[in-house]
């Protein structure tokens, strides 16, 4: 066993939390999969699975962000051109691709999220090598394999529109790929896979050990995005398999900031909320992700009534055109936020707030070397 398990498996948050946000995710999402049958739940995602999975997990990790950055006062004071410009150019981004047309506006939100996807679980694998302090060669393969299980699904997806769901709307990505191309793009995801499969038992026989949670990590997303790519055949599948993975690990991840940041003192009068922990924490990104989903369901979607009444507003195009891009402001703010405020090596108290590193008197972590330039899994670095 000895020779099995790496002398420090670098868990991010712990042994306890890694497997349950990670491996524990992708063993939920499999499980709901395999239950839909029973759970009435094939086919269209239900309500009950919509408002746990989409506004639950999805719409509230949005929000989430509010507790790295708007919610306390002294970081956006610390930048304030960040966090004021930031949102603004999402929003006139968005009114401009939405005037030239609906479909555009869609289409540029669709693979704006998907990057921001695939680059949460690179960042991920990223930690977790930086933090074991791996071989150069090491983290290029962990990069392949992640790229590799993520981008594999993806270009077969193309291949093959279109399909039974789709990212946001209907026809959201372009179709036109020819399907040898989607069958070559799982061919190369296998391949790096047993690439990567093959190094990591290298790393056993040479009495490394093995990274559990790194593996599980890789594990988690191949099958994940495949399972809920190339072998959905309904929106539940792909819903369930596409969320639960990413909007899961990242309230752990703010959780444990926003613990460690009220240690430091910070967040003023929404101190009392922080303190109360994972309750307060849900408590205000349900309330949050629940009115945002109203506002949508009133002035856009008009799909669903019973959660929402039935007396929506009817907005013309024109207006429509104003209100989209304001209404995704949150989750684009989000996407693109997420690429600046996760950089320890610009903020090096960052990783004594996260727990990863101890603190000193001024707060800041006591760097080791390899870990003062860790890469967040939101950041596009």
């Amino acid at each position: 066993m000895s020779r099995l398990l790496a002398p420090s498996q670098a868990w991010l948050f712990g042994r306890g939390v890694d497997l349950s946000v990670f491996a524990g995710s992708a063993l939920v999402s499999v499980a709901l999969v395999l239950a839909a049958p029973a759970l009435g739940a094939a086919g269209e995602t239900p309500p009950w699975a919509w408002l746990l999975l989409v506004v639950g997990v999805d719409v509230a990790h949005v929000w989430s962000t509010l507790f790295r950055t708007y919610f306390d006062g002294e970081e956006v004071r610390r930048r304030p051109a960040l966090y004021a410009i930031v949102p603004l150019a999402a929003y006139l981004a968005g009114l401009g691709a939405y005037l030239v047309s609906p479909a555009t506006f869609w289409r540029l939100f669709a693979y704006t999220a998907l990057f921001h996807f695939i680059r949460q679980q690179y960042g991920w694998v990223a930690l977790y090598g930086r933090k074991a302090r791996v071989s150069s060669t090491e983290r290029v393969l962990d990069a392949a394999a992640i790229y590799a299980a993520t981008l594999g699904p993806v270009v077969w997806w193309h291949a093959h529109l279109p399909r039974a769901f789709w990212w946001f709307v209907e026809d959201d990505f372009l179709a036109g790929l020819p399907p040898g191309v989607g069958t070559a793009a799982l061919v190369a995801q296998g391949a790096v896979l047993t690439v990567w499969v093959g190094y990591q038992g290298a790393r056993v026989l040479r009495g490394d050990g093995l990274q559990v949670g790194k593996g599980l990590l890789v594990l988690a997303t191949a099958v994940t995005w495949f399972g809920g790519i190339v072998l959905a055949q309904d929106d539940f599948t792909f819903t369930v398999m596409n969320i639960v993975l990413h909007g899961v690990p990242y309230f752990a991840l703010l959780l444990r900031y926003a613990r460690g940041r009220l240690e430091e003192g910070g967040y003023g009068t929404l101190a009392p909320l922080v303190r109360t922990g994972l309750p307060g924490f849900l408590g205000v990104l349900l309330v949050l992700a629940l009115g945002e989903e109203l506002l949508w369901d009133k002035l856009v979607w008009h799909e669903r009534p019973r959660l929402f009444g039935e007396d929506g507003v009817w907005l013309s195009p024109e207006v429509l055109a104003l209100v989209v891009p304001l209404l995704a402001l949150p989750q684009a703010t989000h996407y693109l936020l997420d690429a600046f405020v996760w950089k320890p090596g610009r903020e090096p108290a960052l990783l004594a707030r996260l727990g990863w590193a101890p603190r000193g008197r001024d707060g800041s972590p006591a760097s080791t070397p390899g870990e003062s330039r860790v890469t967040h899994p939101g950041a596009a670095s």
